[in-house]
């Protein structure tokens, strides 16, 4: 037990390092993008075509001045982005690679509650600052976040259905001959949006409206306070792009292929935020509760009505 135990903590501190990497080059293949939307180069001057610049934005951004502020609850403040980093990357261990890691018969369940936890980490982060705009940014952050989170609940059941359980493994099994999205488009189609609400992404990344309230809860952290939020919120993009590549596009976790679909998921993110602009606070919130959670219901309704008349066909 021990040996296994062993074997799996050092199974995730590969995915976690495996994970980070990963964050850096994101940064890079955003910024590229990004400049090439905007029909510019992006970054390009350090190393070949810009390839170190991630490691420069990590060197400058850990070796800046911690800036310390005074009406700060100084604990929360700077345990908060710790927990959040942390948070992110726990959420790895639920996932099926070749070590299985813990690739439970309840990992959905282990997904939506450790993902939930992030909300406490937004709220406190603003709250301890003590600050008027970080205060406003986790209120919006936390209110959006607990908003879609019902929803993409309810959207997941749709597809747990289909599984019947909640192990992520058996995505694979059941997506062997005809994906999820061709099944249940319309879901598929609310899932990617809701996800993109969750990860406060473009066109939802209310928490950070710079025009409004000048970066959202993130404003009093500068130097490593502000690289670990930075560093939780793409390993949550990561993650979110590698669950819907489960979920939708039959992703096997045996086959290259999955890694391809990984990194086309990940670049939608990264296409919505370069074309799409901002929402308006009130729409988003009037989509989760008036739009989303109805349907969601509905087809919950319905595919639950499918699954009992066809298991009674059998």
């Amino acid at each position: 037990m021990l040996v296994d135990f062993f074997l799996m903590l050092v199974s995730w501190i590969i995915v976690v390092i495996c994970v980070l990497v990963g964050v850096a080059f994101l940064t890079l293949l955003e910024r590229k993008v990004l400049g090439y939307i905007h029909i510019r180069k992006g970054p390009n001057k350090l190393g070949i075509n810009g390839l170190l610049q991630p490691f420069g934005d990590a060197i400058k951004l850990f070796s800046k001045e911690q800036s310390f502020s005074y009406m700060s609850n100084y604990i929360l403040f700077y345990v908060s982005p710790i927990i959040n980093l942390f948070l992110s990357l726990v959420l790895w261990v639920s996932l099926p690679f070749f070590t299985y890691l813990l690739s439970f018969s309840l990992s959905f369940m282990f997904f939506l509650s450790v993902s939930s936890l992030g909300v406490y980490t937004v709220m406190m982060a603003g709250w301890s600052s003590n600050s008027n705009y970080s205060m406003l940014g986790s209120v919006r952050a936390v209110a959006q976040t607990i908003s879609y989170e019902v929803s993409l609940i309810l959207i997941l059941l749709s597809f747990m259905l289909m599984i019947s359980g909640f192990s992520i493994i058996n995505l694979c099994k059941y997506q062997e001959y005809a994906w999820f999205i061709f099944m249940l488009f319309p879901m598929g189609v609310m899932w990617l949006v809701s996800s993109l609400a969750e990860t406060n992404r473009s066109p939802f990344d209310f928490a950070e409206g710079e025009s409004e309230i000048v970066s959202g809860f993130n404003i009093e952290y500068s130097s490593g306070g502000f690289a670990l939020i930075f560093l939780s919120e793409y390993a949550n993009i990561i993650f979110m792009s590698l669950i819907s590549c489960l979920v939708l596009l039959g992703g096997n976790v045996s086959c290259w292929s999955l890694y391809f679909k990984l990194l086309f998921m990940v670049f939608l993110w990264v296409w919505v935020r370069g074309s799409l602009p901002r929402y308006r606070y009130d729409k988003l919130m009037y989509l989760a509760w008036k739009s989303y959670l109805p349907i969601s219901l509905n087809m919950l309704m319905f595919n639950l009505g499918l699954f009992i008349f066809l298991t009674c066909l059998i």
